[in-house]
């Protein structure tokens, strides 16, 4: 969940609208912050799927966020979340989302809950998503803060990711958004044909490929590798 823009963040609105922190707790100024985010950061660097726009206008990432941090929620940068995660920055989430080209009839898992933004997201577009998150007290919040939202197409389960979800099985996308050395197998058996798999892959705290794998009819496997980027690792549970 945790990475870093190779590219030049563009502030501009984002900037002005928290010069001041007493300015957050207005909700038309988050509103234009997204507003804001979405044409700066994210339009302007080449995502197009108007769903994954809509999204990303409509979710309010401050809300994902620790309290602290609701002034700089919508700057384009990963933000510490506790117990060692963060929350992605906003362009990863829109590129991750627009690669697996949702669609409002799919099923979709994410690896790695943190504070539940990306499920956010993802159940804008999609029936329903099934999130994992490894860390017990990420998944309660996550849970909490997605319910308050109103997203009943969202299920969270506090459990090692590695291994998936086989008893909702399978799976026509799967996001994860922690960094495995290797894609886990579990998860490549658990995604459905002619289904779609991102993934960032490489060695820990280092810099890493997010990978775009797809599954023909036949179950055949293709990847392409999209961009550099750094995440935290894919953890397992310990014994």
């Amino acid at each position: 969940m945790w990475v870093r823009s190779l590219y030049v963040v563009r502030m501009g609105l984002i900037s002005f609208l928290f010069a001041h922190p007493s300015q957050a707790a207005d909700e038309e100024t988050y509103r234009q912050a997204r507003a804001a985010m979405v044409s700066q950061q994210i339009e302007a660097r080449g995502v197009r799927d108007a769903a994954v726009l809509r999204a990303m206008r409509k979710v309010p990432r401050h809300l994902y966020v620790p309290q602290d941090s609701r002034d700089v929620a919508y700057r384009d940068t990963p933000l510490p979340i506790g117990r060692g995660q963060t929350i992605s920055q906003p362009y990863i989430v829109a590129l991750m989302t627009e690669l697996v080209r949702p669609t409002p009839s799919d099923r979709s898992l994410e690896v790695g809950t943190g504070s539940g933004y990306q499920a956010a997201v993802l159940a804008e577009i999609v029936e329903h998503v099934y999130t994992i998150e490894l860390e017990e007290e990420l998944a309660a919040s996550a849970g909490r803060v997605l319910a308050q939202q109103g997203y009943d197409n969202v299920t969270v389960r506090a459990g090692d990711g590695y291994v998936g979800w086989s008893e909702v099985a399978p799976f026509d996308i799967i996001v994860v958004t922690a960094a495995p050395d290797h894609i886990p197998q579990p998860l490549i058996d658990q995604l459905k044909p002619g289904g779609r798999m991102v993934v960032p892959v490489g060695p820990v705290f280092a810099t890493q490929q997010l990978r775009l794998l797809e599954k023909d009819a036949s179950g055949k496997l293709s990847s392409q590798d999209v961009t550099p980027v750094r995440f935290v690792p894919l953890r397992r549970k310990e014994n």
